[in-house]
């Protein structure tokens, strides 16, 4: 398995902050500030997991993972929405998120979060 991780986050420092974290723990990571063309980026990366902001400038989180699960080839990879909002867990549920983490998040957090969407992407 490649380990590939696509984020999408329109905050250049947490974008930073992600792949400081989790590219010497062996991920490849791909990061993307809008979710312009997010069949596209998605196809070019071929991720393992996503991670995805809610508040991402164009179509925003929910629609984006909302189209990423209405689409045949990629409805399997596991989605972590990922923002401040106190409504997390019912947006997650609208998006068809797989995961959900509020920001701000602990790294430990995070880790073990992406650990467990690497669990179930072996399970497919």
């Amino acid at each position: 398995m490649n380990k590939n991780i696509l984020i999408f986050d329109d905050d250049k420092v947490l974008l930073d902050v992600f792949k400081l974290i989790l590219e010497p723990s062996g991920y490849h990571v791909s990061v993307t500030e809008n979710s312009n063309n997010v069949i596209e980026k998605v196809i070019n990366f071929e991720p393992d997991v996503i991670i995805m902001d809610n508040r991402i400038p164009d179509i925003g989180g929910v629609a984006a993972i909302q189209l990423l699960k209405s689409h045949q080839s990629y409805k399997h990879i596991p989605v972590i929405l990922c923002s401040a909002n106190d409504d997390l867990v019912s947006l997650a549920s609208k998006a068809g998120a797989n995961a959900f983490l509020p920001k701000p998040f602990d790294l430990m957090e995070l880790e073990m979060m992406i650990d467990d969407m690497f669990k179930l992407v072996q399970q497919l």
